[in-house]
């Protein structure tokens, strides 16, 4: 890749490790993190699931869609996308020729990592069941979205950044 986008974009479920992966990540090569989902927050001045009952999923995706793409052609270090993102075709075209590193995780320990509570809301009525279901829906997406694909069940937070940094090269931007 050359010297303009991100370093990497991270994508995979609730849970997976995005932001807590991606924080480590951008700490470890000197460069910026950025979220995505974070950055929608702060533009409409309220939570994602705010949004979703305020203004509805159809709006909060197109405010996603408008991110992702302003992410990828302005944001130069880790960027973590919500977990919907990656299945909007218009972002997928976006995310064409970016590295992308899937980050999978299993239901057990999503699980322990989100708490499943209110703030997720699509997965507020019977959480556990909705992830199965949401994660079954996006993992061919994930998969074909992605350049590199990392497992972080299981595993601490600088384990899954060797990892990452190691598919990367280290490299800096």
């Amino acid at each position: 890749m050359s010297g303009a986008g991100p370093v990497v974009v991270l994508i995979g479920p609730p849970g997976a490790g995005k932001t807590t992966i991606g924080e480590a990540l951008a700490g470890r090569l000197g460069v910026a993190f950025h979220d995505t989902d974070a950055a929608v927050e702060a533009d409409r001045g309220r939570t994602i699931s705010d949004i979703f009952v305020v203004e509805g999923e159809p709006a909060f995706r197109a405010l996603e869609r408008a991110e992702v793409a302003r992410a990828v052609a302005e944001e130069r270090g880790v960027v973590a996308l919500g977990g919907g993102a990656p299945m909007d075709p218009q972002t997928q075209s976006v995310l064409a020729g970016v590295d992308v590193v899937f980050l999978d995780v299993g239901i057990a320990d999503a699980a322990k990592r989100v708490g499943f509570d209110a703030s997720r809301p699509l997965l507020a009525i019977n959480p556990r069941a909705a992830w199965t279901k949401l994660m079954n829906e996006r993992r061919p997406t994930y998969e074909a979205v992605a350049t590199h694909r990392v497992d972080t069940a299981g595993r601490g937070v600088e384990d899954v950044v060797d990892e990452v940094a190691g598919l990367l090269g280290e490299r800096e931007q």
